[in-house]
């Protein structure tokens, strides 16, 4: 077992590594170590068919952290895309599937519905890893994905309920079909117990679970805190296993239903790297169940059965994000990421092997197309990445000049955060902006909330000119790019001298430079809220509200004179240095001087002072206005 163990974590050590460093993704690097150290390649591990069954509980963890993700009420906002989409997708994917092996393939009829029931299926773990991996989890398709394989997950109950009703052999079926203690019960009864354990998961994790995680963190022992999580997970997993029900169901519940405990977030920090880690061993022992015997011996005909699968599931897919008004965007990323088998289709497939639906020899072939399709599925993901890169570095259409209204007194380029509360004020307090900005996906969201913005680069001449730069007042550039602002800057001053320029800086070097352009006012993005912020720490420190406010202006304003000082000396690192350490000092001095002045000012104001009050009041702004010259 150690040995196992050792070559299984150098195999990930050695191959994932280089597949990230090449841009394949953490998956497909675990598939190639598996490949590598399979029977069939170079036999350094045998058969892993018991431990995929013991990875295939990373899939239950990696659901029930997705849970977790998910409130009752977000879940219940997709439930139209959980059982519509859902379960077209499985419905006529099953049934394309049918009708190729019965019709082209010469298959029985209930050979060919269970292969197509099984190949309906994608792969939970790929597909949510590779998505989250590559941030497109949040995204329009990602959800999507994700209702669609929740749906699948609910569907592997009613299909292995089905399968004993396809068998050839009969007497086979009193062999069961899995663990299940309720399985010679009456449907009814089955159907009853599911019901019954299902209620008793949500209702446990709503009304029993705070009290028991209470009782374990007050132990305050970070170990025994895990060690519970993971008995949660596997005694859920277990429970639903032994009634025949998807024990990443189960856990998914689970997970939903403490989604808005105060526990979630060290639930997910305890089980985060358990699931890392048996995910990584299930793709590794998919890769190392690839039979290259049986590949290299029928070559042609699994590369056309996966080219197949992926076709036929591709433009189903495709074909429901168009009907369920998937943006056009986002289509074909949602068609790619299920368009592979998933590891069900291995646990479908120890079924009918029990149950003599498929032979031996179509239990390998579909075992070997199931496989490399799941091999498969990085590179089609990286095939849209590709695609993506590619159509965003190409000339973007903008708004044409002739469609951009002229501004009559600013223009403001970049519409964020910064943006947005500059244009609310200066709109507010009655001056006509044009806005433009470079973003598509900002720009069609402050669209939908009615705001007039428009699609352009400020840095091209003929869009800034055509938003009314002859005829504005201001140019405002807040955007998040430090290059780009000063590149919108130094075309302004070169082509609009009379616009007068206030610009949002990134950093402190970002200000010098912008002095160094003349600009008329900038502000560094976080200076004012963090001042701000250490004004009300101050507070909170035990100091009277006037004390901390006049601290802060007066950082305010020594900040202020540093960086117009300061600008004169960036570029020759040791007068800079120099410069800064003295600033430093003064500024300590300045405010430790206003402290003391105030303590006197307010043992004056009881009568027991020998300065005036006057000179006291005014002593701090000596200091400072001689910091300052």
């Amino acid at each position: 077992m150690l040995e196992i163990a050792l070559i299984y974590l150098a195999a990930a050590i050695v191959a994932v590594p280089i597949a990230k460093r090449v841009g394949l993704g953490s998956v497909l690097g675990y598939l190639i170590a598996g490949i590598l150290i399979g029977p069939y390649a170079l036999g350094i591990v045998g058969d892993q068919t018991d431990v995929m069954h013991f990875a295939e509980f990373g899939v239950v963890m990696m659901l029930f952290l997705v849970g977790l993700e998910l409130q009752p009420a977000r879940l219940w906002k997709l439930r139209h895309s959980i059982l519509g989409l859902g379960g077209l997708q499985v419905v006529l994917t099953a049934a394309a599937i049918f009708a190729f092996c019965y019709w082209f393939f010469a298959m029985h009829w209930q050979t060919a519905l269970a292969i197509g029931l099984m190949l309906a299926l994608s792969s939970t773990a790929i597909v949510l890893q590779s998505l989250e991996e590559k941030g497109w989890l949040k995204q329009e398709a990602g959800q999507n994905a994700f209702s669609v394989l929740l749906f699948q997950d609910i569907a592997i109950i009613p299909i292995l309920a089905l399968l004993p009703l396809l068998a050839f052999a009969p007497q086979n079926s009193s062999k069961g079909i899995s663990d299940s203690i309720i399985a010679s019960w009456p449907v009814w009864q089955q159907v009853g117990v599911s019901a019954a354990v299902i209620a008793a998961i949500i209702a446990g994790g709503k009304y029993v679970s705070a009290p028991l995680f209470r009782y374990i963190a007050q132990t305050h022992m970070r170990e025994i805190f895990t060690i519970f999580a993971l008995f949660l997970v596997v005694a859920i997993a277990l429970v639903m296993q032994s009634i025949g029900l998807s024990p990443a169901l189960g856990t998914f519940l689970a997970g939903v239903v403490l989604a808005e405990s105060e526990f979630r977030h060290e639930l997910e920090a305890d089980i985060e790297p358990f699931k890392g880690l048996l995910l990584g061993l299930f793709f590794i022992t998919v890769g190392a169940s690839i039979n290259f015997e049986l590949l290299a011996d029928e070559f042609t005909t699994v590369i056309a059965l996966v080219a197949l699968l992926i076709v036929i599931k591709a433009c189903i897919l495709f074909a429901l994000a168009v009907t369920f008004n998937i943006s056009k965007k986002q289509r074909l990323l949602f068609a790619l990421a299920l368009a592979q088998g998933g590891e069900f289709a291995f646990v479908l497939l120890s079924v009918t092997t029990t149950l003599s639906i498929l032979t031996p020899e179509q239990t390998s072939l579909v075992t070997l197309v199931v496989a490399v399709s799941m091999l498969v599925a990085p590179l089609l993901l990286m095939v849209y990445e590709q695609i993506q890169k590619r159509t965003s570095n190409s000339a973007p259409e903008f708004d044409k000049p002739e469609q951009i209204s002229s501004a009559k007194h600013v223009i403001i380029a970049g519409y964020g955060r910064f943006g947005q509360i500059m244009g609310r004020l200066l709109h507010a307090q009655g001056y006509d902006i044009t806005v433009l900005d470079h973003s598509p996906s900002q720009i069609e969201l402050l669209r939908r909330f009615g705001n007039t913005v428009f699609y352009g680069d400020a840095a091209r001449q003929e869009l800034l000119e055509a938003a009314g730069a002859h005829t504005a007042q201001m140019l405002v550039v807040a955007i998040d790019d430090a290059d780009k602002t000063l590149e919108i800057i130094k075309l302004a001053h070169k082509n609009y001298p009379h616009l007068k320029i206030v610009a949002r800086a990134i950093d402190r070097r970002h200000a010098y430079q912008m002095l160094n352009l003349k600009v008329d006012a900038f502000n560094r993005e976080t200076v004012d809220s963090a001042i701000n912020l250490a004004v009300d720490a101050l507070e909170l420190l035990g100091n009277n509200k006037q004390d901390a406010q006049r601290a802060g202006k007066l950082f305010r304003d020594h900040d202020r004179a540093a960086v117009l000082q300061l600008a004169e000396l960036w570029g020759d690192d040791a007068s800079y240095g120099v410069a800064v350490r003295q600033r430093m000092e003064d500024l300590k001095q300045v405010l430790q001087q206003d402290k003391q002045a105030q303590s006197d000012l307010n043992t004056c104001e009881h009568g027991d002072c020998e300065d005036g009050l006057t000179e006291l009041a005014d002593r701090p702004k000596k200091a400072d206005d001689s910091h300052l010259e």
